[in-house]
């Protein structure tokens, strides 16, 4: 549940500015996008034990069925930003929205649990394809005094998907319209992508880059595939038994990411455009943020399917009482993301230090609730977790733009570019990772029995992960920059 402010320093074309009535609607047409990419994480997390009950899913396939879409959406954002500046930002926005809606039918048709993983992963190509098409828009079409209000209502979108996301899931899950269960969830993608495709078919403005950028399709899939190896075995080893040549793919994997950063270099060397850049990896702050997404947004991203878990199949809540529960978390990100944004040109890397170790702060509290087999109250639990929201919107929307400070400027295009892709990537990983250790805590036995006490006892074991990954997020977040970048 994180709101991502658009990458300063990247180059775009400015053919024309809109404005009037057109610029709301431009506008309007690209927040519904953005509203829908975040909408669909959220939501999923909070109907997880529906779709497991009615596919009949595995442990492992929820896993996938939130990393599936997250990996794929970070998979997608570089070469689809490269895409959109070469054959027009406005024609990769239409197809990619067109391409969304008719993965979010099939998702709501999947038959079986691997049919959803899969088109999860189409679901989150189309979005990371669309997400860079947002940012290339706002910052060709507006002139520079809209540019800021523009880029402030895209904020105010994201946090307000934030707060919609479990509360709308749930309340679509425990409705039950027409019997079709969780699958509405995906199906009220589709009024929201046809309206903004009839519009923004008429007030889109066309843009392109000046400067032609090469594809760099073979590391792109280089880097896909070595991370599929890494997370593939961490995710199913459990149901594996854990065999052998399970840690020989995760081997393999490290080995092809190794291969990968040595075929970047190559391309950088022939005088090509890497999807990253080598020479990023010898500045201090980037390699220093890249180490704290993957760390915040890691322990961020599975939080929420495990919490969802233990508070439907341990607490006996609703889908909709589980969304009730969340919103505090994102009602403190609401609160505190405001001022983060104004405070980040002041003091930035102290309200990331300060974010993190709230966060931190939040998941011992939450520790301490569920530890001991007991059903938590709703106010101990909800204040636990907006806790938690605050610390989130004090670091979350300005990360990017704090690491890009430190960055020389003829690279900070590039290096948002990476870094926005290591959060999706870091939130895959973190599924996989704490949502093993959860699962694998389900398998030991708890004291006093029972089902809060089985499943407090496995979300205990996450929550110690959780606070050790944003203590060491917190830790790189000294190597920043102490203000962020202004975008631009």
């Amino acid at each position: 549940m994180s709101i991502d402010l658009p990458p300063a320093g990247a180059s775009v074309s400015r053919p024309s500015s809109v404005a009037g009535r057109r610029a709301s609607a431009a506008l309007l047409v690209v927040l519904f996008a953005s509203f829908m990419d975040l909408l669909d994480v959220t939501i999923v997390t909070v109907a997880a034990p529906d779709i497991a009950a009615d596919l009949n899913a595995g442990e492992a396939q929820l896993q996938w069925t939130v990393a599936a879409y997250t990996l794929a959406l970070g998979s997608g954002l570089i070469t689809g930003g490269r895409v959109g500046d070469a054959y027009g930002r406005r024609r990769v926005f239409l197809v990619s929205l067109s391409c969304f809606a008719v993965a979010s039918a099939a998702c709501a048709l999947a038959p079986t649990a691997e049919a959803l993983i899969a088109l999860r992963a189409v679901q989150g190509l189309a979005g990371g394809f669309l997400v860079p098409q947002v940012f290339g828009i706002i910052r060709s079409s507006f002139a520079p005094s809209a540019m800021a209000k523009a880029f402030g209502a895209y904020g105010a979108a994201q946090g307000l998907a934030a707060v919609a996301g479990p509360l709308l899931g749930g309340a679509l899950v425990d409705a039950d319209l027409w019997g079709l269960g969780w699958r509405t969830i995906f199906w009220v993608n589709i009024p929201v992508a046809l309206a903004a495709l009839v519009l923004g078919i008429r007030v889109l403005p066309e843009s392109t880059s000046s400067t032609r950028a090469r594809m760099d399709i073979a590391g792109a899939m280089l880097s896909a595939i070595a991370v599929v190896l890494i997370l593939l075995p961490l995710v199913q080893g459990r149901d594996w038994g854990w065999p052998w040549w399970g840690w020989i793919l995760l081997l393999s994997g490290l080995g092809l990411l190794a291969g990968f950063v040595a075929y970047e270099r190559g391309v950088a060397g022939r005088g090509g455009q890497p999807i990253l850049d080598p020479a990023l990896l010898t500045v201090r702050p980037f390699t220093a943020g890249l180490a704290a997404s993957v760390l915040f947004f890691g322990a961020l991203a599975s939080f929420f399917l495990v919490l969802s878990i233990y508070l439907q199949s341990g607490t006996g809540r609703s889908a909709w009482e589980t969304g009730l529960v969340i919103l505090p978390y994102a009602i403190g990100s609401m609160l505190t993301s405001g001022a983060g944004v104004a405070l980040a040109a002041k003091a930035g890397r102290v309200l990331l230090v300060t974010g993190s170790l709230t966060l931190a702060a939040s998941q011992g509290l939450l520790w301490l609730l569920v530890r001991g087999g007991d059903t938590p109250g709703y106010w101990p639990m909800a204040g636990a977790l907006f806790l938690g929201g605050l610390g989130l919107g004090l670091a979350a929307p300005i990360l990017v733009n704090v690491v890009l400070a430190g960055v020389p400027g003829h690279r900070a295009g590039a290096a948002g570019g990476v870094l926005s892709t290591a959060t999706q990537i870091g939130g895959a990983a973190g599924i996989a990772v704490l949502g093993t250790v959860f699962f694998n805590g389900l398998g030991t036995p708890a004291a006093g029995g029972g089902a809060p006490a089985l499943f407090g006892h496995a979300l205990a074991q996450v929550m110690p992960w959780q606070v050790a990954a944003y203590l060491l997020a917190a830790l790189a977040m000294l190597a920043l920059p102490r203000t962020a970048a202004v975008p631009h």
